[in-house]
């Protein structure tokens, strides 16, 4: 009984990432347009394509469960989002917007290693090594985009919008 409801919870929270991916995938095009730093619009456009590969990796599984994936929203990707955009608005036409864009995108990535790293261990807690290591190749992503960020805003965004205030 205990596994059949930690299974459900599973499903729950794989079915709740799938969303925030989607939402994801909708919010970083305008992400690549704002942002005015290359390697910054370069970043963001990679992204934009590993967050579809993070879909897909996530349809696999729900095949692999007999499940559908829709079903959760995700009220706390949907929160960030809302919490982007209203910086972007705030910092529009500022040379701080490329350094806002970062902490905004970084406190994306944060929360979905969160839920990644849960619904791995889920899945090795149940047995499912196999899906365990597909959800371990999107989390093992996720860490690399919030290492990526962390470097162009170390390396040339903060400072730049140091000189420019």
């Amino acid at each position: 009984m205990k596994s059949d409801s930690l299974r459900q919870f599973y499903i729950e929270q794989l079915r709740d990432l799938y969303n925030a991916e989607s939402q994801i995938v909708k919010a970083l095009p305008k992400m690549v347009e704002k942002a005015t730093h290359p390697a910054l619009k370069d970043a963001f456009q990679l992204h934009v394509e590993q967050t579809q590969q993070h879909i897909d990796r996530l349809q696999r599984i729900f095949t692999m469960l007999g499940e559908r994936p829709s079903g959760e929203k995700c009220k706390g990707m949907e929160g960030l989002l809302d919490e982007a955009q209203d910086t972007m608005k705030k910092h529009d036409n500022s040379d701080v917007l490329d350094a806002a864009m970062i902490a905004m995108a970084q406190r994306v990535e944060h929360y979905e290693m969160a839920g990644y790293g849960c619904v791995r261990t889920y899945a090795n807690t149940l047995g499912l090594s196999d899906q365990a290591q597909i959800l371990q190749e999107t989390l093992t992503e996720e860490g690399e985009t919030d290492h990526k960020l962390t470097a162009i805003a170390e390396d040339v965004v903060n400072a730049d919008a140091l000189r420019a205030g």
